[in-house]
């Protein structure tokens, strides 16, 4: 197997950070190839002996490979997987294996703001059939196995990637210099990975508007799998091609959003977050060297800024 075109850097995490925008900005670079795939997760763990049984699905060195076939003259060749370094006890022997030189990016963002919106997207894509507990309950549960909240916790997995690649070798970000100055971040970004960083990307484009469903019950009939949903598509298939079917699927989703300003953060769940979170983000400030105390402000004086994902 040929295996010249791996990547050689990678954006590592966390999810509901940006990571979509940023693989946007990066493959508008001329010197960068980004998978054609974003989250691959394929470094997340060892797949050797594993059956595939989804052919979409990046499960085998060969399929990993195949992503890069197209790879041609660019300085930068690299890949999206936010959820790398959550999973960092299984992704960082993959990815030392296999890449080892490879640069890695982090981009953090408030872990309160974070498990929010990440419940917003469980609800808005009726992920586990759209049943999720509310964050209260969530953070009240001792010990806490919710990964909305776990993922919030970033000083063990960062100082696990340091100790095996180099600090020099990580670059990380903050989600709050996205959503003030995305081409001053992203050129950094760029000079990071070693291409031109004088090179300005479009960043008019924000990905997945942040949204909740209006109807839970008409959301889940449209989002997951069922017999009305199934009896429809068997109706619309015999008028319309696929892509039209979308389109319809998509229109009708739509219909039924509201702004995600409509399911708020509560006090009591940011307190209770806020409390969860304390240790991990005053060790984070350390780590980083960088202020972070508006992580930890009250709801009174909290700002909320605009969402990118």
């Amino acid at each position: 197997m040929d295996t010249k075109h791996l990547p050689n850097f990678l954006v590592i995490g966390v999810q509901k950070a940006g990571t979509t925008s940023i693989y946007r900005y990066l493959s508008q670079h001329p010197q960068v190839y980004m998978s054609p795939v974003k989250e691959t997760n394929f470094l997340e763990r060892d797949w050797s002996g594993v059956v595939s049984k989804k052919p979409r699905k990046i499960d085998s060195l060969e399929k990993y490979l195949a992503l890069f076939e197209n790879v041609q003259d660019k300085v930068a060749i690299g890949e999206a997987s936010p959820n790398y370094l959550f999973h960092h006890e299984t992704s960082i022997p993959v990815i030392y294996n296999l890449v080892p030189q490879a640069k890695l990016v982090v981009i953090l963002r408030n872990p309160i703001e974070r498990a929010h919106s990440d419940y917003l997207m469980h609800i808005r894509d009726a992920i586990d059939g759209g049943n999720c507990p509310p964050l209260r309950e969530q953070a009240s549960q001792r010990p806490i196995k919710s990964f909305q909240i776990r993922k919030g916790f970033y000083c063990e997995s960062l100082k696990a990637f340091m100790e095996k690649f180099g600090a020099d070798n990580l670059k990380v970000c903050l989600y709050d210099d996205l959503v003030q100055d995305p081409v001053a971040m992203m050129q950094g970004i760029y000079n990071f990975i070693g291409v031109d960083d004088q090179f300005v990307p479009d960043t008019s484009f924000r990905a997945q508007k942040a949204a909740v469903p209006q109807n839970k019950t008409v959301h889940r009939v449209l989002q997951t799998r069922n017999p009305l949903r199934s009896l429809a598509g068997s109706v619309l298939r015999l008028v319309f091609p696929e892509k039209t079917r979308q389109g319809i699927r998509r229109y009708l989703l739509s219909l039924n959003y509201k702004d995600k300003s409509a399911l708020p953060l509560s006090a009591e769940e940011r307190r209770l977050l806020r409390d969860i979170y304390r240790e991990d983000i005053l060790e984070l400030q350390e780590l980083l060297q960088r202020d972070l105390s508006s992580w930890l402000t009250l709801p009174e004086t909290a700002k909320s800024g605009a969402e990118v994902s």
